[in-house]
């Protein structure tokens, strides 16, 4: 694996090549010092999308301080950021590492790219509340699978247990409806009763009276592809009587897309709630022509009232279980459940049938599926290969070898697939209603992952944007770049303090070079940290210091108000 981020590269510029290594240390001073750091001379991108300029900063403690001409003697220490750009902590509204930060608490992915805060519990799953059906089997998988040590019940103490942990980077969540509803009667097709619907949403309300951010869906997922609309809306007035946000994976990203996206606009409307419609696509080459239908689904919306955004991530590829090529009804209930069904010769059948359909609309064909991650050790050299090479090698249909698959890894199989369009990437990205997302987790070249393949967003999300989408194919300035990274995404989760430069704000900051910066991440190679970020404070912290980690940890949990 290459080095995280060189020396050499970071000091390319002739200014930094020659302050060397005096870059970032204490000054000589005799007074006592107003600011425990100064950032000197960087260009200020300030999150709002508003043109650069150059200031200092003086941070105090966790708190931007002074935005302005500082002088440097002021400061315990001084970082001198001349030809970098200063701008906040990158915040990810969605992603997934409820668990996976108990074991990379470090957070290496995310902070070497730059973000400072991720908000997790999306697509319907969150980490809590773990209670309630076959509780004690999922804290099992979780040990299994992640080698997470499940010993919390509700959000608070997930909370608790997080920030017992210690991490580098800010972490909040939201409740996974998918989760709740599980928690309440497992993974049944069948409406909850009035009874049962009351009890998930005291369960949305007792989540959020914790700290929780919201609610999430994943509607393509079992339970969530269970649920009907009036559940949905019940349960967001909840979170809207609170003052949160409500984001989901909608129903159908493929052909449905129009119909989806209407459905979450109505829940948007009905309850009065803010709504983050989920990585923003139209997966398979049949469906790449409604990208432009649904966006201006999106915007009739907002001209009508309802808070309705969207977020995206800059790859035209997805990420998910190879579960979810199966058809809802073959994935009701347990693992077990859906292997025997598999087995069995009649459903098989019609499984089978219902899974060549699903394949070529969404991505097109079996060669454009890429096993990622796999359970079993005999199955680790298909890691890789996409599911045509896999069918050949075991010579069998393709659509065989999926549920063999499946199969021999009780299901747990995940994939990406090369289902978008790289025009619609783009399409989506320049929309002004539209913020940046990676849909990745927290995580490291160590350890389970890196056996591993994973989908490069969880290390590159962040300089793919500022590098290809904005410096190479323009299709936005920089200021808009980071603010679709900052300010959106903290006025999206109702942080008041986080995604801005200004006096006041917390001093989670993005020192770049925004000549260099870039992903170095790959499908091939993904385990890459990217160049051209030289340094992340959180907090007011260096949790990443001329490209390297420091080690702090000073990441908080960040409940809603």
């Amino acid at each position: 694996m290459n080095a995280p981020f060189s020396r050499r590269d970071f000091l390319k510029s002739a200014a930094l090549a020659a302050l060397g290594p005096a870059l970032y240390g204490p000054p000589e001073i005799s007074a006592a010092p107003s600011f425990d750091l100064v950032v000197k001379g960087g260009t200020v991108l300030d999150g709002t999308g508003a043109p650069a300029w150059q200031a200092d900063l003086g941070i105090r403690g966790d708190t931007i301080a002074a935005v302005g001409e500082v002088d440097p003697g002021q400061g315990r220490r001084v970082l001198l950021a001349s030809g970098l750009q200063v701008c906040p902590g990158f915040i990810d509204i969605h992603t997934h590492s409820d668990g996976e930060i108990l074991v990379y608490p470090a957070g290496e992915s995310r902070v070497y790219q730059g973000i400072t805060t991720e908000l997790t519990g999306n697509c319907g799953g969150s980490a809590a509340p773990l209670t309630g059906v076959d509780a004690e089997k999922r804290r099992r998988q979780l040990l299994e699978d992640e080698e997470i040590q499940a010993d919390w019940t509700d959000t608070a103490s997930y909370f608790a247990r997080v920030e017992q942990e210690g991490i580098s980077l800010n972490h909040a969540m939201l409740l996974g409806q998918g989760t709740l509803r599980a928690n309440a009667i497992g993974a049944v097709d069948r409406p909850l009763s009035a009874g049962e619907l009351q009890e998930v949403v005291r369960a949305v309300e007792e989540g959020m009276d914790q700290g929780a951010m919201g609610l999430s869906t994943g509607l393509e997922y079992v339970p969530g592809s269970y649920t009907p609309t009036e559940e949905l809306v019940a349960m967001a007035r909840a979170v809207a009587r609170r003052g949160g946000l409500y984001a989901s994976h909608i129903r159908d990203e493929g052909a449905g897309l129009l119909e989806a996206v209407n459905e979450q606009v109505e829940i948007g409307r009905l309850a009065g709630v803010r709504v983050e419609i989920s990585h923003f696509k139209a997966a398979g080459r049949p469906n790449w022509n409604k990208q432009a239908a649904a966006l201006s689904l999106v915007e009739a919306a907002r001209s009508a009232g309802v808070e309705v955004l969207a977020d995206a991530y800059p790859y035209p590829v997805y990420s998910t279980s190879l579960t979810i090529y199966l058809p809802a009804w073959a994935r009701e209930g347990s693992e077990e459940d859906i292997v025997a069904r598999v087995k069995d010769k009649d459903q098989r059948s019609r499984i089978r049938a219902e899974v060549e359909v699903q394949v070529h609309n969404d991505p097109g064909d079996y060669d454009l599926v890429v096993i990622t991650r796999v359970k079993t050790d005999k199955n680790k050299p298909l890691i890789g290969k996409n599911l045509a090479e896999v069918a050949r090698g075991w010579n069998l249909e393709p659509v065989d070898a999926v549920l063999r698959l499946l199969v021999e890894e009780q299901t747990r199989v995940e994939m990406v697939g090369y289902g978008m369009a790289p025009e619609n990437v783009e399409m989506v990205l320049a929309h002004p209603l539209v913020m940046v997302g990676s849909d990745g987790h927290v995580m490291a070249p160590r350890g389970k992952m890196d056996q591993a393949r994973p989908h490069p967003r969880s290390y590159g999300t962040c300089p793919r944007v500022l590098g290809y989408y904005c410096r190479e194919r323009k299709i936005f300035d920089l200021p808009t770049a980071v603010k679709k990274m900052t300010s959106m995404p903290a006025d999206q989760m109702g942080l008041s303090d986080r995604g801005r430069i200004a006096r006041g704000m917390k001093a989670d900051l993005v020192v770049f070079d925004a000549a260099t910066v870039r992903d170095t991440a790959t499908f091939q190679d993904p385990h890459q940290y990217p160049a051209g970020i030289g340094y992340v404070l959180v907090n007011g912290v260096p949790v990443v210091e001329q490209g390297k980690h420091t080690g702090a940890r000073p990441g908080r949990v960040l409940r809603k108000s």
